[in-house]
């Protein structure tokens, strides 16, 4: 699985488990076990051992692991992910699948047509410390990016030979395609030749390729599991969003050519032919989501081929590629929908597939669903973390804990639901988009919002972070019957997304003015001795390195009653 979609599984277990399942990885000398590493290191140095699922045999690589369960207990696990089409996330769940039946000693049974591991329970470990959910999918990954180096370095050759007169006399092709010879070497995207740099986009553009064709099928793959579109479907102000604006907007669909971008089980577009679209194109990349799209289609009587009278096809596809897969004519759809929001609305970077869908296949002065995007962002306080619960166990002060808990989460960010009575800050609006005219590299910004403290509160509090979530308008520009929003606040009933929670290096201590004003204050501003009466954020957010992650800049700056400034460290994050 991409490296970004394992970090979005890692954080929703840290921040979605229990507290007291989630800190299991404190170690003995009261330092935390590394999540992203993924794996202990014994005292010689070397990685911790990776412990059978039938028995108590211990391997030092999953290779081994695995190779020793195929042919001592008849469970070939690369054959069944293989035979099954089992994407990261259900591989994950059936390894916890089969600890739990051993441990209860039943019989694993992996022929059971209703694949009873495809569950949202074992996206939670069985065992905390088990390595092997974050490492089975490695040795595959790099015997994969193996064979593909092989494949391309004749290519690569090839148009490196087309750059000039150029000596290869002794070039070699390592993991990262980094070219060395005597006379030359190929370092980010340029060509050194004799001393001279010349351009060498090839490269960069086919590193670029490759991880994206990677990344692609790795996302796509991941949403073949039942267990996510159940999540998403049962999210009901996300779902009823939807079907309100496709349902409750007559004038808008009736007669309609309709396109749902990523359509998934095909909700969306079952919606629009309910409301009496005269056709409606599905898109859906995964391979198996569009057959059972168009399964469902069939099911419920709205289908579209030589054999069903309906109005809704399935285009197995990318959007960009969709003219290879139907026949359909540019700038001829009505209406555009899709759901293609994130965590942290921009998560995942589907939006960028949407506005090209809009240039190509939207008509002019069409409908896009939603047309409006607004993040917002807010500070947190002491509530929204661990620390209450350590500094309380039974009676017992374990709040060293939560303080290295804090300390971590100021390094990732944190998918969570936040209650509004957590927050120390009102809301401030970080960046509105309007879907129907915003140009594609607009996704990437630098937005500056100043946070005020709550009117209402009577002392100082601190601030430890932020929080951001998006609200989503279908306007009465197009929903004129029915307009309607989504909304990801803590101020309103919780959806999937939950909110994107970013902790500061050190807490910001905050107060209103009418709590600050005729003191005499000394010390930093921040401080418990000094607070700040605003905090002035800016932040960026922009496409990351890696395809379809985003990396999040938060430069935070509290300001006295008298306008004097404190600037803390520019803190990074990537989702």
């Amino acid at each position: 699985m991409a490296a970004a979609a394992t970090k979005m599984v890692k954080n929703e277990l840290i921040s979605h488990s229990d507290d007291d399942d989630t800190e299991e990885n404190f170690s003995e000398d009261g330092d935390w076990a590394d999540w992203e590493a993924g794996v202990e290191e014994d005292g010689d140095g070397s990685e911790s051992d990776f412990l059978c699922l039938f028995c108590d045999s211990h391997f030092v690589s999953c290779a081994l692991l695995f190779e020793h369960c195929r042919v001592s207990h008849a469970f070939d696990f690369h054959g069944v992910r293989k035979e099954l089409k089992l994407d990261f996330y259900s591989s994950f769940k059936l390894i916890n699948f089969v600890r739990s039946q051993v441990a209860e000693n039943k019989a694993v049974d992996v022929k059971d047509v209703n694949f009873p591991w495809d569950d949202e329970k074992y996206l939670k470990p069985f065992w905390q410390e088990d390595s092997l959910l974050y490492s089975f999918a490695d040795d595959e990954e790099e015997e994969e990016e193996e064979e593909e180096e092989g494949l391309d370095r004749e290519g690569l050759m090839e148009d490196l030979q087309k750059l000039g007169d150029l000596s290869i006399d002794d070039v070699s092709v390592n993991k990262d395609v980094t070219l060395i010879s005597n006379k030359q070497s190929c370092v980010d995207g340029l060509v050194v030749v004799n001393g001279k740099d010349e351009e060498a986009r090839v490269c960069d553009e086919r590193l670029a390729g490759r991880n994206v064709r990677k990344v692609n099928e790795n996302y796509f793959g991941s949403y073949s599991s039942f267990g996510i579109h159940k999540e998403m479907i049962s999210d009901k102000v996300r779902t009823e969003a939807y079907r309100d604006a496709l349902l409750k907007n007559p004038s808008l669909l009736s007669g309609s050519v309709v396109m749902d971008v990523g359509c998934g089980t095909g909700i969306l577009s079952l919606f629009a032919a309910q409301a009496g679209a005269s056709r409606v194109v599905a898109v859906e990349a995964s391979e198996k989501m569009a057959k059972v799209a168009t399964k469902i289609a069939k099911d419920n009587k709205v289908f579209n081929d030589c054999e069903h009278n309906g109005v809704l096809e399935v285009a197995q596809s990318m959007v960009e590629e969709l003219e290879n897969s139907i026949q359909i004519q540019p700038q001829s759809v009505d209406v555009l929908v899709s759901e293609w929001m994130g965590y942290c609305l921009l998560y995942e970077s589907m939006l960028t597939s949407v506005l090209y869908a809009r240039d190509r296949w939207l008509k002019p002065g069409g409908a896009i669903l939603p047309d409006t995007a607004t993040m917002f962002v807010a500070g947190f306080g002491k509530g929204a973390t661990s620390l209450p619960f350590w500094e309380d166990v039974y009676g017992f002060d374990m709040s060293l804990i939560g303080k290295e808990v804090l300390e971590d989460t100021a390094r990732i960010p944190v998918v969570d639901v936040i209650e509004d009575r957590d927050l120390v800050t009102g809301p401030a609006l970080l960046k509105a988009f309007d879907l129907a005219t915003m140009k594609p590299d607009e996704v990437d910004f630098t937005e500056t919002a100043t946070l005020e403290p709550i009117e209402s509160e009577t002392e100082a509090r601190l601030c430890h972070g932020v929080v951001l979530w998006f609200d989503t308008g279908f306007t009465d520009r197009f929903c004129k019957e029915n307009p309607t929003v989504l909304s990801a606040s803590p101020y309103t009933p919780p959806t999937h997304w939950a909110q994107t929670v970013l902790t500061f290096q050190e807490p910001i201590s905050l107060a209103p003015d009418t709590v600050l004003s005729g003191a005499d204050r000394s010390g930093a501003i921040g401080t418990e001795e000094s607070p700040a009466s605003s905090i002035h954020l800016r932040v960026s957010v922009a496409r990351a390195s890696e395809h379809r992650s985003i990396d999040v800049s938060l430069e935070a700056t509290g300001v006295s009653l008298n306008g004097q400034k404190r600037c803390w460290l520019v803190q990074i994050f990537n989702l």
